[in-house]
């Protein structure tokens, strides 16, 4: 084991969203020394590995196979041993199943240290001419039905920047539901193969981004998504079981229960105690 490493350690390892340059002196350190590597795709990972000359041993964690693997991975690093979770592009723990392990490690007083690296959201933000202030990661909406109009709604009105991640064959669904949500007249960034050959960024209104890929184009390649905030001051209207979701919902991603009431606070004009009480 390295020196440099601490045992019974998990170690979040930012990889390349693309070109394999973006990765770090430490990550390719830290990745050679562990004694596990945990990856989403051992077999994307190990092209990774074999173009750095890394052997450390890989071991699957994705969301499939989450909740049986994690407790085998829990009592390695009980033993002492020492892991490197990655994902297939990006840090580990964004829009992927690593917040169940990170949040399992902290809860069982094992050590983790994050190793950072590029981000899709943030790389596609910096570039997008979009106020980069104040800024709100969505990641993935879902996928249909009351909690995907739900969450568009919700998103309707927020003033901060939005970015949300898409695949390919979801993105003109997706640019739809915008549209009708927010308006086609907002302006959005469309980031795809970010740091690849074929990186582009393009930019618009929601209508033309449609009108884009239903008559000119194909939707290919990883799609991330920068739309402006609401410049618009309406107060949020929630019933209270949706007040209790948001709620619940913020908390989940790891504010406290004053800081969500807060935020909702703001949103919504409710008194920040009222919400707070809230039996969730």
């Amino acid at each position: 084991m390295s020196k440099d490493l601490k045992p019974g350690t998990l170690y979040l390892v930012g990889t390349p969203i693309g070109n394999l340059e973006d990765i770090t002196f430490r990550a390719i350190g830290i990745l050679q020394a562990v004694d596990l590597i945990a990856a989403e795709d051992t077999r994307h990972t190990g092209k990774l590995l074999q173009h750095f000359q890394i052997a450390a041993p890989q071991i699957s964690y994705y969301e499939h196979n989450k909740r049986s693997r994690q407790e085998e991975l829990l009592a390695r690093l009980q033993k002492g041993e020492t892991i490197a979770l990655v994902t297939d592009a990006g840090m580990p723990g964004i829009s992927d199943p690593g917040y169940e392990l990170v949040k399992a490690c902290i809860d069982a007083g094992i050590s983790v240290i994050p190793i950072p690296g590029v981000t899709a959201a943030v790389t596609a933000l910096a570039a997008s001419g979009l106020p980069t202030d104040r800024f709100v990661f969505e990641g993935f909406l879902p996928i249909k039905g009351k909690e995907r109009r739900d969450r568009l709604n919700f998103l309707k009105h927020e003033t901060r920047t939005l970015i949300l991640y898409e695949a390919p064959h979801r993105l003109l669904e997706t640019l739809s539901d915008l549209a009708s949500v927010l308006g086609e007249n907002r302006q959005i960034v469309l980031a795809r193969e970010l740091t690849k050959v074929h990186e582009e960024f393009w930019r618009g209104t929601i209508r033309d981004a449609i009108a884009l890929y239903t008559t000119n184009r194909e939707p290919k390649g990883e799609f991330t998504l920068v739309v402006a905030g609401t410049q618009t001051q309406e107060n949020l209207i929630l019933s209270e079981e949706e007040l209790k979701t948001e709620l619940r919902r913020l908390i989940e991603q790891g504010m406290t229960r004053s800081q969500a009431s807060r935020q909702l606070a703001q949103l919504t004009n409710i008194p920040r105690r009222q919400i707070y009480d809230l039996e969730i």
